[in-house]
């Protein structure tokens, strides 16, 4: 499988570089998977395709402002570092750009040294482990000096925090938002469960290695990074008592959707638990959970674009991102929506 079959072109004027005022109000592609047919609706319009009966599932997680930007001790040279996983209490595993003023050893200062750290190691990908010290407490440092971790196709700044975070966010640890949940509004939400919609809460913090490009030809050639999900018993029962009535689980995102596909075993039955999971979904899959997918729209050749190739079929799916373009759909994560039914 050629990661060039998963290529589309894309104009730049069509990636959203600032979110809508009226969340609920971005567009919607709905893509049947069977037959390839389309329909352009508005984001609203989702409720129509629900039904009593079905459930909803949503990633819970919430972006940390992970982006911090110091001064490497005793030089004026500046140093970024982006938070990717916390490792143990203060040692974390981030991204550091200059990685070459960043050896083991290396001493950074943040925010006047309210904030410190230390270069432990140099781990895989040429990430690093570093040792933070304060005093107080980490979460509310991080709040006053951390920015929020945009995609680097985001150049714009972002006005407020919290357009980067999903109405229903709440526990802290992902480097990235689950972006197809910024569509929705706690009025919406709400509709949605006045319908008889069932909606089952997981969480899967989201790493950047999900955006990361594929650098292999050969797609299956690919290594996906980790990352930790939650499933509770109160979400478990709601998903399989969903399949068992006849209902559609509907995963908002590809994050709900990686997280239920593997907690689940192959007879379709999702186990509560926690773990690490690096599940990769590209054509071929079978999937045992989800039924129907609410999504953004994602870059050529990722991972993500291979993933709703895998549940509506490759040429469904890039004739459909050929007609979003055509139509001037808004792209990537502050992007229009899709609906896979």
């Amino acid at each position: 499988m050629d990661v060039k079959d998963f290529y589309f072109d894309l104009p730049q004027e069509l990636i959203a570089q600032d979110p809508l005022e009226d969340r609920s109000s971005s567009r919607l592609l709905v893509l049947n998977k069977e037959t390839g047919e389309t329909e352009h609706k508005s984001f609203r319009d989702i409720l129509q395709y629900l039904k009593k009966g079905d459930c909803l599932v949503i990633n819970d997680t919430k972006v940390i402002p992970a982006r911090l930007f110091g001064i490497k001790e005793g030089t004026e040279a500046k140093i970024e570092i982006l938070l990717l996983k916390r490792r143990e209490h203060d040692i974390w595993e981030v991204l550091v750009k200059p990685g070459k003023k960043a050896k083991p050893g290396t001493k950074i200062v943040f925010g006047d040294g309210i904030l410190c750290a230390e270069v432990l190691d140099v781990v895989e990908d040429g990430n690093r482990l570093i040792q933070f010290s304060y005093d107080g407490i980490f979460e509310e440092i991080l709040d006053q000096l951390g920015q929020m971790p945009l995609p680097p196709y985001i150049t714009h700044q972002l006005k407020d925090k919290n357009r980067y975070q999903t109405v229903y966010a709440v526990h802290e640890g992902s480097a990235a938002a689950p972006t197809a949940g910024l569509h929705f509004t706690k009025e919406l939400l709400q509709e949605v469960e006045d319908m008889g919609v069932k909606i089952a809460r997981v969480t899967l913090h989201v790493g950047l290695g999900t955006f990361r490009p594929v650098k292999v030809e050969n797609v299956l050639d690919h290594h996906m990074h980790s990352e930790f999900y939650v499933v509770s018993e109160e979400a478990a029962q709601i998903v399989n008592e969903t399949k068992k009535n006849g209902g559609s689980v509907v995963c908002v995102g590809t994050t709900s959707c990686r997280t239920v596909e593997s907690a689940s075993t192959e007879d379709g039955v999702l186990h509560a638990g926690s773990g690490w999971t690096s599940i990769f979904i590209y054509p071929g899959y079978q999937f045992k959970v989800l039924d129907k997918l609410i999504t953004n729209f994602h870059l050529p050749e990722s991972t993500l674009v291979m993933l709703v190739s895998a549940l509506a079929g490759r040429e469904h799916v890039l004739a459909a991102y050929e007609e979003a373009v055509k139509e001037r759909y808004r792209f990537f994560s502050f992007g229009d929506a899709m609906l896979i039914i």
